[in-house]
């Protein structure tokens, strides 16, 4: 059965996990809220902690309902998109040869056959997405498997609605959020060493933070950031 604490009309999801401290999120896009808390917390002692944070609640919800979006990418000729947290103008060149990218500091050529409509330049743009992330992972994560002592068996990149990233620790698996690539690389980094870290504590409990802290010290400022950058037109991370 869930466990949920319901203020008015906010409603908070709450875990029960082998932690010391009660622990209280609100998630991008949408202000979800969860809790945290020890699992012999007493529901009435969870209740009271949450109403005590209900002003908090509602700020961190105001701020997120006001936080900047992307319109819905069309494709199109001086649209703006985001590389490495840096905006593109796109070219958009016709051309009956096999699609491709080029990219310089302030614009990325499309080049796509005569009537490709938006699902094919969408896919292409994808997939030379997916291409970069490709080669910028996997030196990250053998930087990083030494500092922790763990090691990733494999990662996988995907679209991804409500993270920018999970871990399977049982199998040693970490996957990545193709909306990264938008995102500024030393960013990009924080969200890789979080899922390592879980490789090593799969919860967000005490150890988890402070093996985080301990290793990527301002991870704090590096979230924060992450969620202060505009959203997609989709719903996307927790």
């Amino acid at each position: 059965m869930i466990e949920v604490i319901e203020l008015g009309d906010i409603a908070i999801k709450v875990t029960r996990k082998d932690i010391k401290n009660v622990h209280l999120s609100v998630h991008p896009p949408d202000g979800r809220v969860t809790l945290s808390a020890p699992t012999d917390t007493r529901p009435e002692v969870a209740r009271a902690y949450a109403i005590s944070k209900l002003r908090w609640i509602r700020e961190q919800q105001e701020r997120l309902r006001n936080q900047a979006r992307e319109t819905p990418r069309e494709f199109v000729e001086r649209e703006s998109h985001y590389l490495w947290g840096r905006r593109h103008l796109l070219t958009v060149i016709e051309q009956d040869s096999k699609p491709y990218i080029v990219v310089d500091h302030k614009r990325i050529t499309l080049s796509v056959r005569p009537g490709s409509d938006h699902t094919k330049r969408a896919e292409v743009i994808h997939d030379w997405h997916k291409s970069l992330l490709h080669e910028f992972i996997p030196p990250l994560i053998r930087k990083w498997e030494p500092k922790l002592g763990v090691e990733v068996v494999a990662y996988f990149l995907q679209r991804m609605k409500t993270k920018w990233g999970s871990c399977n620790h049982k199998a040693g698996h970490i996957r990545l959020n193709t909306e990264l690539v938008k995102k500024p690389k030393d960013l990009i980094e924080y969200v890789i060493v979080h899922e390592m870290v879980h490789l090593i504590e799969p919860t967000h409990n005490d150890r988890f933070l402070s093996i985080l802290t301990k290793h990527y010290p301002t991870w704090r400022e590096a979230r924060a950031e992450l969620n202060e950058l505009p959203l997609t037109a989709e719903v996307w991370r927790e």
